[in-house]
């Protein structure tokens, strides 16, 4: 991580570094009680039973841990990586908790107790109460790009196809114990904080600094972790992070979504390369569409932002994956993107209430437990 606040002379060199197109995760788990699956604030006793493994740390909710996978080339790997992980938490956990992911627990109530470690002290401090409804669950994709105007390039423009993926990836209709009638709550609970949703476009490294450079001499936000959008410039890992997911039920679900990700950095890296113009949408156009992936996830309709053209949100899925097709074979992602490309009619959110219009909503998690090493 570059010193704080970093220059855009150090930035260049964290995004210069890493080799283009490797992936990694990171993976928001829930722990829930094994008799009643509703959450269980037990993390810190859960990554007492995981012998210092790196893979895994604490997350701000005492009922949450996360899963590192380190950076590979293909989403085999990863995929592997993550359900090694997850193997790894159920047999440690011994009948300690349960573990699911999703978007938010279906069930339980809306706040939480946190995790009073260092680094989540300053968050904690400054939104109180807020912090404690922050019970949300993320799937976290980390593309590299190996070139420094590259990435930033294919940052400014891939904030237009953050919709999709969030509409793909959508995992949390239901909301203690109620449907919310969207696809996903869990965006809108993350709004409660600051720096939420479809980030601001970034004309140049030098731009960034002086972004980093402002949060520092304001005490808006301390360092980049706290640069919160749904997708950033990770200078730590010199990342493409994509924070737009839900967390995804299954191994395979979340191996779809990554691999959408990894193809999409590829596709928008290779029309850089070959000197096509990377457009850059306004932002209040993108985020209509975001109200979209959130409200009616696959179903809903999505705006073309220059033209305002709406078409279903299917279409556009099927459209889009259809062009990162090509890239399956290079990437060894074909499997990854024929699962993308059956979540496009049924994914979490249809699959949730699924299951609750049969059993009701208590059904859900459980159903969700029962799924994590799928």
């Amino acid at each position: 991580m570059p010193s704080w606040p970093p220059s855009s002379e150090a930035l260049r060199a964290a995004f210069d570094a890493p080799n283009p197109y490797a992936i990694g995760v990171e993976d928001e788990v829930m722990l829930l009680s094994p008799d009643t699956f509703d959450l269980a604030e037990r993390a810190t006793e859960v990554l007492g039973l995981l012998d210092g493994d790196p893979r895994f740390k604490l997350e701000l909710p005492t009922s949450q841990l996360e899963i590192l996978t380190s950076p590979v080339p293909y989403v085999t790997e990863a995929a592997a990586a993550l359900l090694l992980a997850r193997q790894k938490l159920v047999d440690r956990a011994g009948g300690l908790v349960r573990f699911a992911a999703a978007g938010v627990h279906p069930a339980s109530p809306g706040v939480g107790a946190l995790n009073q470690v260092a680094r989540y002290e300053r968050t904690i401090r400054d939104y109180g109460p807020i912090a404690g409804r922050q019970l949300v669950c993320a799937l976290q994709v980390h593309v590299s790009v190996g070139n420094a105007d590259r990435a930033l390039a294919i940052y400014n423009c891939a904030r237009s196809y953050l919709p999709l993926v969030a509409a793909l990836a959508a995992n949390a209709p239901y909301y203690q114990g109620a449907d919310t009638g969207l696809a996903s709550v869990r965006p809108k609970i993350s709004e409660l904080l600051p720096r939420q949703g479809i980030p601001p476009a970034i004309e140049s490294w030098q731009a960034h600094a002086d972004i980093f450079r402002w949060g520092a001499t304001t005490g808006a936000f301390a360092d980049s972790r706290t640069w919160w959008w749904e997708l950033r410039l990770h200078p730590g890992f010199g990342t493409l992070e994509f924070r737009v997911p839900d967390a995804q039920s299954t191994v395979t679900d979340a191996a779809a979504i990554a691999a959408v990700a990894q193809a999409l950095v590829a596709w928008l890296g290779e029309r850089y390369d070959a000197a096509e113009g990377l457009p850059i949408d306004a932002t209040w156009r993108i985020e209509q569409n975001r109200w979209s992936a959130c409200r009616d996830g696959v179903d809903g309709q999505m705006a073309d932002p220059p033209t305002g053209r709406l078409r279903s949100t299917r279409a556009c899925l099927e459209e889009l994956l259809a062009t990162l097709e090509r890239f399956g074979a290079r990437l060894q992602s074909q499997r990854a993107l024929a699962r993308a490309k059956e979540m496009v009619d049924f994914n979490g959110a249809i699959a949730q209430r699924r299951v609750a219009q049969k059993g009701g909503v208590a059904a859900v998690a459980p159903w969700l437990a029962e799924r994590f090493l799928a």
